[in-house]
């Protein structure tokens, strides 16, 4: 088959002359995006903006549009007849820009050549702002994961301190939150249907008779639709908050509860003289919703105005394809189920295969698929065996404090997607990049089968879809940080260490296991460091893949970190805040580098733990 040769109108538009080259003197939606703009399925402005167009919407893209000076970027489109959008990136901004210990990251992976310079801090409020200075009088929508975990009072890493809704601090008319097929969906075939242009009252009155799913709005207790009820969630306000860290702790609980039901209740929460009202998510979208998303007409290429210039993030997945959504692991410091939701949305085996054979057909693809994955990798066609259950459950976990009994953890179908994407022409060999949960190849069903097909899993992807080095995240070797990280014991990582080692054994493979570490989660102690520098020098690591805890909004980490409690006991949680005591445990990653002995040897002094010293092979 002939390799595909694009024109500049196969993007969607990202200026006025490319959009006359389509025929639109007029758009219906204007996109603005934090991020590069690249037509891949990967890329959030992407998506919805190639499911605007499917649906016969005229919609163009203004990607890292410069907040400086004249403002000409927002401009260059003018007034857009239904609203503006605001995708302001893959990324949280501030995680995109800093680290752990707020310094600038080394590049911005989503931007060409790695550039610092094109998006601001928190381009949500800036570009919203922007906006409402330029066009009052119309519509701006909010999307996009940093709007998603700021949708209510939350805390903020970067500025030390608790924020409002990002609805109040932007000025935006509405936010969606979560993944954005079905509520934009909604939206624009709401604001379509009106006579006349959209202006923020209409708009407005048009969302306070028909409240929109997995939106939030601002309104004062008269707008609420059909009042405050007895059913709703009503928090603590966000001057409670302020006041007391213990409100703070309360009301995320509710708020991650809520994310993760299929039948959630609505969330007010006061802000001064107005609520900002949450309404209730859509329940996980159909498999034949998501196929179409990922079945739209992407170049899956960055825009050609990037020619020349390296996407960091896009280099990552260009051969890449994702196989579902949602992650039922609820990890305390990740925030794929607070955006994603729990429950596993998996595309049909068709879709997959179509998108391996487009890859297939890209100028410069090899052979070789870095990742068939998905938030985790073998999370594919995974449910609860009785759906009713589900409906029920409250658990923010399906696997933790320790698998549910409900949960079909059965790896056939993920074996078959392997199976048949390697027998596909082109196809030289794929490999497994996503993250693998290990314990639930290592779960015992109490089902012969499954558990002989999971253990097929393992030496599957163990014998043909490494390449080199398997990624795990075992995160801690304390199984008391581990029950507050909500991950698996660590004799768990032991036991699969051990059939990794095997399977290379008897296939004469010299693959790696690269275990992932987090120091300073809340919880964690400089004393469980050096045991962790012991576990693991025991097991003869010595550890590249490490990072410090980054609090981040929406996660129950950054609500213990910052409060000093676990929202769901109340109970007193350590952490290590200052930059000297999260020093104090990084090094422990490192106590085979001769520059770190002499610390390690003061702070083992220090906490009485000279027992160690001899275990760590230092004098």
């Amino acid at each position: 088959m002939a390799k595909k040769e694009y024109q500049l109108t196969d993007w969607l538009p990202t200026t006025k002359k490319e959009a006359v080259l389509r025929g639109w003197d007029t758009l219906d939606v204007v996109l603005f995006s934090g991020d590069a703009y690249v037509d891949h399925p990967s890329f959030g402005v992407a998506v919805i903006g190639r499911l605007l167009e499917s649906m016969g919407f005229r919609v163009g893209i203004v990607p890292q549009p410069d907040w400086h000076g004249d403002f000409r970027d927002f401009k260059k489109f003018g007034r857009p007849r239904l609203f503006f959008g605001i995708a302001p990136g893959c990324m949280d901004s501030m995680v995109n820009k800093y680290t752990a210990a707020r310094r600038l990251r080394s590049e911005d992976a989503y931007s060409p050549d790695g550039r610092h310079d094109l998006r601001p801090e928190y381009p949500t409020i800036v570009y919203t702002q922007i906006l409402k200075s330029l066009y009052p009088d119309v519509p701006v929508v909010l999307g996009g994961i940093e709007a998603s975990l700021r949708r209510l009072t939350h805390y903020d890493y970067w500025s030390d301190k608790l924020r409002k809704s990002i609805l109040i601090d932007s000025g935006a008319d509405l936010l969606i939150y979560g993944m954005g097929e079905k509520p934009i969906e909604s939206l624009v075939g709401l604001l379509a249907d009106a006579d006349s242009e959209i202006d923020v009252r209409l708009f407005r009155n048009l969302l306070l008779r028909h409240p929109q799913q997995q939106t939030a709005m601002l309104l004062t207790e008269k707008e609420i639709p059909r009042g405050i009820r007895e059913d709703d969630i009503v928090l603590h306000s966000h001057e409670e908050c302020l006041r007391d860290k213990r409100s703070q702790a309360e009301n995320f609980r509710h708020i991650e509860e809520e994310s993760n039901k299929y039948q959630a209740r609505r969330i007010l929460q006061r802000c001064g003289e107005r609520y900002v009202v949450v309404y209730p998510p859509y329940q996980p979208m159909s498999q034949h919703d998501l196929d179409r998303s990922f079945d739209l007409p992407y170049t899956r290429q960055p825009h050609p105005k990037y020619k020349g210039k390296r996407i960091p993030a896009y280099e990552m997945i260009k051969f890449s394809v994702n196989l579902h959504r949602g992650c039922f692991g609820g990890c305390a410091f990740c925030t794929i189920s607070a955006h994603q939701g729990k429950f596993i949305t998996s595309r049909s085996k068709e879709s997959i295969l179509r998108e391996v054979k487009a890859v297939t057909q890209m100028p410069d693809f090899k052979g070789y698929l870095s990742d068939l994955g998905g938030p985790s990798a073998n999370m594919y066609a995974m449910h609860g065996k009785n759906q009713d259950l589900c409906h029920r459950c409250a658990r923010p976990s399906c696997i933790h404090p320790k698998v549910c009994k409900n949960l079909n953890t059965d790896h056939s179908a993920l074996l078959d997607i392997y199976r048949s994407v390697d027998a596909l022409p082109g196809v030289k060999k794929s490999f497994i990049g996503s993250g693998v949960r290990y314990d639930l190849i290592l779960h015992d069903t109490g089902e012969e089968r499954i558990n002989s097909v999971n253990q097929k899993y393992a030496k599957e992807l163990i014998v043909n879809h490494v390449s080199g080095r398997l990624k795990v995240a075992p995160e801690h070797t304390s199984d008391k940080v581990l029950q507050l990280m909500r991950k698996p014991s660590f004799s768990l990582f032991y036991e699969f260490k051990q059939l990794f080692d095997e399977i290379n054994r008897d296939h004469h493979l010299r693959e790696q296991l690269i275990p992932y570490f987090i120091s300073s989660h809340p919880g964690c102690t400089t004393a469980d460091m050096a045991e962790l520098a012991v576990i693991t020098k025991r097991l003869d690591f010595r550890l590249e893949q490490v990072q410090d805890f980054t609090p981040t909004p929406m996660t129950i980490s950054s609500e213990m970190w910052y409060t000093g409690l676990d929202p769901y006991t109340l109970q007193p949680v350590f952490s290590a805040k200052s930059a000297d005591e999260k020093q104090k445990q990084r090094m422990f990653f490192f106590w085979y580098k001769r520059e770190e002995r002499q610390r390690i040897i003061r702070e083992l002094h220090r906490i009485g733990r000279e027992d160690l010293l001899k275990k760590l092979g230092i004098r």
